[in-house]
């Protein structure tokens, strides 16, 4: 935090320390989440808390910051810009959002619906729903799984802002995702579908009901979370109506220290991402939360 000369808070820079066995110490502002960076009353205040905090972490022995922003820095720091947030404004009622779609995703909508597909939208009662769905997605992409119990967490200190909605074929989930309503804007920073379902269309329906529980809340603006640009999510996102914003993640490294490179992406990681792929859900399910921790 920066104090101004009248005592008013001026600054204010959330960090996280991750210490990894895997990746050593580092800190990120924030993990698990897009944005996060400084916040000051002013630039300069920005940047001079960002230069104080690699002075305080580099004195203790931390590899390196990450500093998730979603503006630009006029800073002297290298800067990570493969990724963009994906935002659409919303209509202020569901029948003209609606009529904004292209026929192809209406109709897209529509074909789990005949499929006799129905969503729901509840809290905490729907969370082993909503993890069944997630864990099994994730392990079949090859990364480790969140605990049940971060998600339980997040419905219970936010539950007048945080849901889960969930679409349901003959009683069994299909499609998930946790909904977070804050000020003008909803989000959904994470969702999943069964693959076996996919032709059906039920994440189309997934974001179609989370769309309009938007607008019912009243939520100007719906975050559809972060992509690599032109991969496979940012075009889903794209055609429901969602804008591209760049994001910047820039970082604190030693002199002459490298870029880290934490994602699936990395090829340093091909074999284990196969492996995690093979095993039963039951163990990704146990090992996952241990080794989840040690990521951003």
């Amino acid at each position: 935090m920066q104090i101004d000369e009248y005592g008013e808070l001026a600054g204010v820079l959330p960090l996280v320390e991750i210490r990894s066995k895997l990746f050593g110490t580092y800190q990120i502002s924030l993990p698990f989440f897009n944005y996060g960076g400084a916040l000051g009353t002013d630039p300069d205040i920005e940047r001079d808390l960002m230069e104080q905090a690699w002075v305080r972490a580099s004195q203790q022995g931390v590899g390196h910051i990450e500093f998730r922003d979603s503006i630009s820095r006029d800073a002297d720091l290298p800067c990570r810009k493969d990724k963009v947030a994906m935002l659409r404004e919303l209509p202020s009622d569901g029948d003209r959002l609606w009529s904004e779609l292209g026929g192809k995703v209406r109709s897209q909508v529509r074909r789990p619906m005949r499929e006799g597909a129905q969503f729901v939208c509840g809290g905490g009662e729907r969370i082993d729903d909503f993890y069944r769905v997630f864990s099994r997605n994730m392990r079949d992409l090859g990364t480790p799984v969140y605990p049940k119990r971060f998600f339980a967490e997040i419905l219970q200190n936010f539950a007048e802002r945080a849901g889960i909605g969930v679409v349901y074929i003959a009683r069994k989930p299909v499609a998930a995702g946790i909904l977070l309503f804050d000020g003008n804007t909803m989000e959904i920073p994470w969702a999943s579908s069964l693959r076996e379902y996919n032709r059906l269309g039920v994440n189309m329906l997934l974001y179609w009901n989370a769309l309009s529980e938007a607008i019912e809340k009243g939520a100007k603006s719906f975050d559809f979370g972060r992509s690599t640009y032109q991969s496979g999510t940012y075009r889903f996102k794209r055609q429901w109506g969602a804008s591209a914003k760049q994001l910047h993640w820039s970082y604190a490294l030693p002199e002459d220290g490298e870029l880290p490179d934490l994602t699936p992406q990395n090829r340093r990681f091909k074999y284990a991402i196969a492996l995690w792929k093979r095993l039963p859900l039951s163990v990704a399910n146990r090992l996952g939360p241990g080794i989840v921790k040690n990521l951003p």
